[in-house]
């Protein structure tokens, strides 16, 4: 244990640890003193232009909500309802509803006074980062309304001054640009320039830090680069400023690129590290308001991502050869190294996905490597995921070759030998991929999961997916046992895996039977 904590916490910077004590012993100072914030300052509310923006996922209808396929109907409303978990206490707390098509600006204004009423006892609400989200989403509804309510202001600007102090540098990460985009955006709704300034001094600094030279994110999550996106959409949407907009330009159009050449043609992402469906906007309407915005959206040529993107006979194929994500903040990760999926205009190879982020054997099980499409050697995971959102030792992934045709990479994630694989394109119908164990002898597993929705059989050492012949030379072993398959939180389906076992060399061949 001892050793696990210290390959977690040898990696985080300096800042996450001064401001992760400094937030505790000031939070225990001021409830032993009877601190409490004074929000003397408003101003008035400022009249913003915008364009039209992605309306949210309908979640709330009276006093029912629902979040990660979750429903709860409240008598009154509970703000700190906790028994569905913390995320969807957060996302109670988020506020999106405002902004979803069937909300009239009267059910609106009733939500937000109920919420106003009992914001000085509530405990998740008050935290920065559902300050962050509700903060845009308010002014988003007071805008798209026309409201004018100085009680609602004060109450929003207090929540602002709130944030202001509360930044969460011990994150950082996702969580730090979040706190910037609604700095940003409230400083501007209020005419504050220190807000405002703020938080743009913070969207620049980390835009550069987290956005990677072929425009990914660099927590590595699909669906985090959506929810990203969109709020920096939104920035260039309220920002006014010519040098602000040309920055935020530039990073929104570099992050399109990525986000463009990573859909697939279904219009899916791959639901890599932490996705999952319906809960960021799809890459539809997230291009559709990028060209509302005049904005481009090309290609991006991937490279530091660690992704790299084939195509096989109109079939596509994502591999994954970078490092699990940011050292400081690998929360989100996977123990996934060389995972792939493929689709077929519908997902054929898939990775198994998340279906919760509690802190449960089913959130150590998806985050694993046995639930990837990849290699385990003696049932053990490349790097130690653990406690739902920490990664204590990890290995190295070095890259041997990255051409058109034929990816070659090794990781050093097994105390027992180097995983080398190797994935060479044969022609427009074929692709081989080839794993190698070398070092001490040791029990290599590759496990491949399929869609629940494509058909699999087994015949000797070959298996066929619907229209694909999957070819295997110097196995041992090949099985199909059935797992959990999940594309949204908490719905589970049943998918089809292989099993497939050798001894230090495995080649598979991946074929296109017919069309």
């Amino acid at each position: 244990m001892l050793s696990r904590y210290y390959h977690t916490l040898k990696h985080l910077k300096l800042k996450q640890i001064f401001f992760q004590l400094y937030y505790k012993f000031r939070t225990l100072f001021r409830k032993f003193s009877g601190y409490q914030p004074k929000f003397n300052k408003y101003k008035e509310g400022n009249i913003l232009s915008f364009t039209e923006w992605i309306p949210a996922y309908e979640s709330c209808h009276k006093n029912t909500f629902t979040f990660l396929n979750l429903p709860v109907t409240f008598e009154k409303i509970n703000w700190d309802y906790a028994l569905n978990g913390k995320l969807w206490t957060y996302n109670l707390n988020y506020f999106d509803f405002l902004n979803q098509p069937s909300m009239t600006k009267e059910e609106g204004l009733i939500l937000i006074q109920n919420f106003k009423a009992q914001l000085p006892q509530l405990k998740n609400a008050n935290e920065p980062y559902p300050i962050s989200l509700r903060g845009i989403n308010w002014i988003k509804f007071i805008l798209k309304h026309k409201i004018q309510d100085k009680e609602i202001d004060q109450s929003l600007y207090s929540q602002y001054c709130i944030l202001k102090n509360h930044i969460e540098y011990h994150l950082l990460g996702n969580h730090l640009l979040e706190n910037a985009f609604a700095l940003y955006i409230g400083g501007l709704y209020f005419n504050d320039a220190q807000l405002k300034n703020k938080g743009f001094s913070l969207i620049s600094k980390e835009l550069k830090e987290q956005i990677l030279m072929d425009g990914g994110h660099f927590e590595l999550s699909p669906m985090y680069h959506q929810i990203i996106l969109c709020r920096l959409l939104d920035c260039y949407n309220f920002s006014k400023e010519k040098n602000e907009k040309a920055f935020l330009k530039s990073y929104a159009e570099k992050m399109l690129a990525w986000l463009n050449t990573m859909t697939m043609q279904n219009g899916d992402v791959p639901l890599l590290n932490d996705s999952a469906k319906n809960i960021a906007p799809n890459s539809k309407e997230i291009f559709a308001f990028a060209k509302r915005l005049n904005l481009t959206t090309s290609t991006a040529l991937l490279s530091d991502s660690g992704y790299r993107k084939w195509n096989i006979d109109g079939a596509e194929l994502i591999m994954d050869i970078g490092k699990i994500g940011p050292d400081y903040i690998p929360g989100h990760a996977h123990a996934d190294i060389f995972n792939f999926v493929l689709y077929d205009q519908q997902p054929v190879i898939v990775d198994s996905g998340i279906s919760t982020y509690e802190k449960n054997h089913k959130r150590e099980e998806e985050r694993s490597t046995q639930s990837h499409n990849t290699v385990t050697v003696n049932g053990e995971n490349q790097v130690d995921t653990w406690g739902g959102f920490r990664v204590g030792k990890r290995c190295i992934v070095k890259v041997d070759l990255d051409h058109k045709d034929e990816i070659e990479a090794q990781h050093n994630g097994y105390a027992a030998c180097i995983h080398y694989r190797n994935w060479k394109k044969i022609n427009d119908i074929e692709f081989l991929i080839h794993d190698e164990l070398e070092g001490k002898a040791s029990k290599g597993t590759f496990h491949l999961h399929f869609h629940p929705a494509v058909t699999v059989s087994v015949n000797n050492n070959s298996i066929q997916a619907d229209s694909w012949i999957i070819s295997f030379t110097k196995v041992k072993t090949l099985s199909l046992q059935k797992y959990s398959y999940t594309e949204e939180f908490n719905i589970l389906e049943e998918g089809t895996k292989a099993i497939i076992e050798f001894e230090s060399e495995l080649t598979t061949s991946v074929t296109r039977a017919t069309k």
